[in-house]
């Protein structure tokens, strides 16, 4: 049996394919290869106890991942999961002491300034994890104003991304709809107050404006019943959103294939829908870019096309004919 295709193994089977001039298949050759090396680092970093490794295992496929530690001895306390060109670092947030925080925010400036060797900032995006049942969010703040944002370069506004986990028990687990795993009204606006506290105190701190967003990853405690994601769609359509448009398709080959994780979300957008848009902004924009194939961009990424609908629609929520359409 022929094994099944990914998607970037697709797209150089439809550029092969393609029946356009040798000439503009030469280039979006020559783009796809470049699309092929790029490599996303994101940073997921948060206080103690908010959540990080059951975000990361939430999202992506993390047990397939190679895992290893900053090389330089002084930033030890970071994890590094590489996931093919999907690099995620994860570090200790503040919180465990003053002496342990003073080297967990020398390792993240450190980190954050670090360069590629192209000279650009290694990190791409850095995502701050809020933990939504404590009322003490002093510790988040400290690290947010005073270590990440300062330490952003340009642009920071597009390079930060704050959300708020444990949604489900942000009121005590009180108003939680556990049959329908959503939050009811009371537990919304409450929520909804937090984010705009949140956003009120970083604007205030660092005159940046972010827009933090509140879900749940889900875990398991020994003996205890599996508590189910909320608003994980939501999450993974930010981090696509935020990240630089011609890295986003390293991210299509490791979303956690789990479909029970991605179910419930709030109604405010078709996410998988938006990740798809997404995706494909990335074929039309960087793999077409200096092509004169105008309209005919459609046809010739069509496996591809369907192959990201598969991966997207299939996980997330059954859109395979809205991305159909958008490739053909």
């Amino acid at each position: 049996m022929e094994k099944e295709k990914t998607v970037l193994e697709a797209m150089e089977s439809d550029i092969m394919n393609a029946n356009i001039p040798d000439v503009e298949k030469n280039k979006l050759m020559k783009n796809f290869l470049k699309l092929k090396e790029q490599k996303i680092n994101l940073m997921i970093t948060g206080a103690t106890g908010c959540g990080k490794s059951s975000t990361i295992n939430a999202l992506f496929n993390a047990e397939k991942a190679k895992v290893g530690v900053g090389v330089d001895p002084e930033t030890m306390d970071i994890q590094k999961y590489e996931l093919e060109n999907l690099i995620l670092w994860d570090s200790p947030g503040l919180g465990d002491g003053k002496e342990a925080d003073n080297r967990h925010a020398k390792n993240i400036i450190k980190k954050l300034n670090e360069r590629d060797e192209n000279g650009n900032l290694l990190i791409d995006l850095v995502l701050v994890i809020l933990d939504g049942s404590s009322r003490d969010l002093g510790t988040s703040y400290e690290l947010i104003n005073s270590v990440i944002i300062p330490n952003l370069g340009e642009d920071k506004e597009n390079r930060i991304l704050v959300a708020i986990n444990q949604a489900d028990v942000a009121m005590k687990g009180h108003y939680w709809n556990h049959q329908e795993n959503k939050p009811e009204p009371r537990l919304v606006e409450f929520l909804e107050e937090k984010v705009t506290s949140v956003k009120r105190r970083i604007k205030e701190g660092t005159g940046v404006d972010v827009d933090p967003i509140y879900y749940c990853a889900g875990f398991k405690e020994e003996g205890k019943e599996q508590n189910k994601p909320y608003n994980l769609s939501k999450l993974l359509y930010y981090i696509i959103k935020f990240t630089p448009k011609q890295k986003r398709l390293a991210y299509i080959e490791n979303i956690n294939q789990n479909q029970e994780m991605w179910k419930d979300n709030d109604d405010l957008k078709n996410y998988s829908e938006e990740i798809s848009k997404s995706m494909w902004e990335t074929v039309k924009d960087c793999a077409a870019e200096g092509a004169d194939i105008g309209g005919a961009i459609g046809s010739v990424f069509g496996e591809s096309g369907r192959r990201i609908g598969k991966v997207v629609g299939g996980v997330i929520g059954g859109v395979v004919g809205f991305v159909k359409g958008l490739f053909s």
